[in-house]
């Protein structure tokens, strides 16, 4: 099989359906499948929760795009990333965090987790420094999030890993904002990838997934493998289906997505009602060289702060006509939200600040919307 991701896309999860010739695999909704006379499963299939054709086409798929020994599905990013913790920590761990990272994994830390005995410990990731100290009193595992939700703070993944295997941890990094080796995590250090593949993997805002990619087999996918099946908060065969469909275009998308942000980007940064563009790509963010460094491309998320504070980020994001106000990112479609208002009163965010999400639309309209919007904010 080719290393080139476009073919790997596209060819990675098998070829035509061996019963029919069909060029694209049926969806296989059955739940449960026949043993023979002497109590054997010839087709390797007994329930639809421990296996389906179409999930493992997709974990295969998602294997070899993520540059990953094996890749384990989900109903959702989040239940992933809860199976993932269970499945690397044991209660009284001390589990690194960034100290801007996804509300929803927080959420899921502070409330549910916590009470079991894992304990989260916020670190400013950019400071390896402060990485160092926080490992000095222990850890699990140290939790990677870079570009960063919402702020697009750069963790150099290299030097954290490093030091976190030092300290006996493992190195959990969501990819989800720079999926398929965009961040070339696995080459820099990290063991475990989280997905959410309702994101750009799937890529068009139709069907809710998750996924961890594992760098080597082991104890730990055999761990995973167990909470996936005993758990069951498995993707059905038909979102398996929407997303191995959406990821024969990832590449090529990813690319496009990342054109439109890097226009964009350029166009507020030059904006005088905008006082500050946090993008990657752009020279001035603090993390740029890192960025360079490390990731493939900079991504198709920013985020904006305007003059004048919440009520005109507000008011921005009301005067949107092409642009969806909506959460979410990834989809073909560009998304405006102002973050701090979906995250709610325990947010870090600033008020002032845009979280965008750069579609595929022809970057001239959006920059054009986005242009009509801060004038009449």
């Amino acid at each position: 099989m080719s290393e080139h991701l476009e073919t790997l896309a596209i060819h990675a999860g098998g070829g035509p359906d061996p019963a029919t010739g069909a060029v694209i695999a049926p969806i296989h909704l059955a739940t449960t499948f026949e043993r023979s006379a002497d109590g054997s499963y010839p087709h390797g299939y007994v329930y639809t929760r421990s296996g389906n054709p179409n999930r493992e086409a997709l974990e295969r798929t998602l294997a070899a795009v993520e540059g990953g020994a094996a890749a384990v599905t989900f109903a959702s990013g989040s239940a992933a990333a809860s199976v993932a913790l269970r499945a690397l920590l044991k209660p009284g761990d001390r589990l690194l965090v960034p100290d801007d990272m996804y509300h929803g994994i927080r959420k899921l830390l502070l409330q549910h987790l916590s009470p079991w005995g894992i304990q989260p410990v916020q670190v400013d990731m950019t400071s390896l420094a402060a990485v160092e100290a926080a490992l000095a009193e222990g850890a699990g595992a140290v939790w990677i999030e870079t570009p960063s939700n919402p702020m697009l703070k750069i963790t150099d993944v290299e030097a954290v890993s490093g030091l976190a295997h030092a300290a006996g941890a493992k190195v959990v990094c969501d990819s989800t904002w720079m999926p398929a080796r965009s961040l070339r995590a696995f080459e820099l250090g990290a063991d475990l990838l989280l997905l959410a593949t309702t994101k750009y993997i799937a890529g068009h805002s139709d069907v809710l997934g998750g996924a961890l990619v594992l760098r080597e087999p082991g104890e730990e996918l055999d761990a995973i493998r167990s909470l996936q099946q005993s758990e069951g908060a498995v993707p059905s065969p038909f979102d398996c289906w929407l997303t191995l469909r959406g990821m024969k275009t990832l590449p090529y998308r990813l690319r496009g997505h990342e054109q439109n942000a890097g226009a964009v980007a350029a166009f507020l940064a030059e904006h005088e009602r905008v006082t500050r563009v946090h993008y990657p790509g752009l020279p001035g963010h603090p993390g740029y060289e890192t960025a360079r460094r490390q990731m493939r491309g900079s991504g198709a998320m920013l985020s904006f702060q305007v003059e004048g504070g919440e009520e005109v980020a507000m008011a921005v994001a009301a005067s949107v006509r092409l642009i969806t106000r909506a959460t979410s990112l990834g989809g073909v479609e560009s998304l405006i939200e102002h973050r701090a208002s979906v995250e709610g009163p325990e947010s870090r965010t600033p008020r002032d600040l845009l979280r965008l999400s750069v579609g595929l639309e022809h970057p001239e309209d959006i920059v054009a919307d986005l242009r009509a919007a801060l004038a009449a904010a």
